[in-house]
């Protein structure tokens, strides 16, 4: 009898990060029912119980098995979420060993997939003949400067990029260049410094898989794909808008459907900054300030405040309330006006309501493929990791997005530049400009994931080579 053909995918124990993961690997054994999906999961600790969560309630052709914890105990206390990722990965390859040589007895296993930060489990694959991909999470831009990070750092003399010496950047397929202080994260710092090293390595290592699958589509970043796919580097795979179908929370739910169901069409900006980002105290009292002041209604996910912007991202929420942290008032003074719950609120319907007219957001590239696919503008508060540079995408190359300015001085985005913005997005002539913009993009979400769509017949292809494989 034939084994099945398996597909091994290595994802990081990060909430954000597995979850377009997991909806891929979805779609994957939709399409193609004679594929199986095993992820083989490297940790350092426990799950957490969000995580838990999505693993069981994966369809039962996708498996999982949990790798054995590895200690990280060693790294210093600053040590960058995306470096721990990394490094979680690279200590658990004797365990992804075993688990790959496991399943190649069971299974035809044809190829393996990693994350962006599991790019180590490259050598696994090249050690039992496999197959070997990348599930890029992000768009096509930020690919396509990933894949040109090796070049340019060749051509920069100083310590860092953060320089005089270097003002713009090109990406290639990306008619607008990029200022230094918009790139990522983890290059604006000593190029000697781990978090620079290893997102560097991560880059010059994309170079060797075989194929590169990214969650974007045709219309949405066509020249970033067009220069993907005509470069010298991996053949990419535009497979996306990959987004969740529903909440995997019922947290809030009811609350906050009920009191969207009351309010008048495309009326209500939504406010939310991901599962990992977080503002300070002062910048979310001048956030509540500037939501009063807009006089729009808004529905509000409120975390603690903390002063590191993406506090959450690996760690649990505090337990404390954040409603205490709001200014004195203001619940009283907004109850007509808006609806504030603690920590969570489900995304994915709120942003389908139809009383949903904007969406104040951190920019992760999850979040504004789903405001895309439902067809509402955003207002750009960009916090972490490559968050500066998808908001550069979507106000300046796209404009389906407004961004307020923070404060010279201070830093902070003050009240009166926010209630600017949202009003900016929730009326005028500019903000039809902008619905009709993001509406087109829409569209062209849909009409990719149709049966004869770019990203159906991109995901297409790719299984047939798994399968023949």
């Amino acid at each position: 009898m034939e084994r099945k053909t398996c597909i091994a995918m290595v994802p990081v124990a990060a909430l954000s990060h597995f979850i377009p993961f997991a909806e891929f690997a979805r779609r994957l054994v939709q399409h193609n029912h004679e594929l199986q999906v095993t992820f083989l999961i490297p940790t350092h600790g426990p799950l957490t119980p969000s995580m838990q969560s999505h693993l069981n309630a994966l369809p039962p052709n996708i498996d999982f098995s949990v790798l054995p914890q590895v200690n990280i105990e060693d790294l210093p206390q600053n040590t960058t979420p995306s470096t721990k990722m990394k490094l979680i990965v690279k200590r658990s390859i004797p365990f992804l060993q075993e688990k790959v040589s496991a399943l190649s007895s069971h299974f035809h296993l044809a190829a393996l997939v990693c994350s962006m930060f599991s790019t180590d489990a490259h050598e696994v694959a090249k050690q039992f003949n496999l197959l070997s991909y990348l599930f890029y999470a992000s768009g096509a831009v930020f690919l396509s400067f990933a894949l040109s990070l090796p070049d340019l750092d060749e051509s920069v003399s100083n310590s860092e990029f953060l320089s005089d010496s270097i003002e713009t950047v090109n990406v290639p397929g990306f008619a607008v260049p990029f200022h230094v202080k918009e790139l990522v994260d983890h290059v604006l710092c000593e190029r000697s410094s781990e978090t620079y090293k290893s997102f560097f390595d991560v880059c010059r290592k994309i170079s060797f898989v075989d194929g590169v699958i990214v969650n974007t589509f045709t219309d949405l970043e066509a020249g970033a794909i067009r220069a993907l796919q005509e470069g010298e580097g991996p053949c990419a795979y535009p497979v996306g808008p990959i987004i969740m179908t529903e909440s995997s929370s019922d947290m809030n739910k009811l609350l906050c459907l009920k009191w969207l169901d009351n309010q008048a069409p495309s009326s209500v900006l939504y406010v939310s900054f991901g599962s990992g980002g977080t503002l300070s105290h002062d910048q979310l009292n001048e956030l509540a300030f500037g939501l009063e002041m807009s006089g729009h209604k808004f529905l509000w996910a409120v975390r603690v405040p903390n002063k590191d912007s993406c506090s959450a991202y690996f760690d649990a929420e505090k337990k404390e309330e954040p409603l205490d942290y709001l200014p004195s008032g203001f619940l009283d003074r907004t109850k007509g006006q808006g609806l504030v719950v603690p920590s969570w609120a489900p995304q994915i319907e709120v942003l389908g309501h139809a009383s949903t007219g904007g969406f104040l957001s951190h920019c992760g590239w999850s979040s504004v493929l789903e405001s895309v696919v439902n067809g509402v503008p955003m207002i750009a508060w960009p916090l972490f990791a490559e968050q500066r540079m998808n908001a550069k995408i979507i106000t300046d190359a796209l404009k389906i997005a407004v961004r307020p300015k923070a404060d010279d001085e201070t830093a902070l985005v003050k009240r009166e530049e926010i209630a600017k913005a949202i009003k900016r997005i929730m009326e005028g002539d500019e903000s039809l400009e902008i619905h009709k913009r993001v509406k087109e993009l829409s569209d062209g979400a849909a009409a990719a994931l149709s049966e004869h769509g770019s990203s159906t017949n991109a995901l297409s292809s790719l299984a047939l080579k798994w399968h023949n494989f």
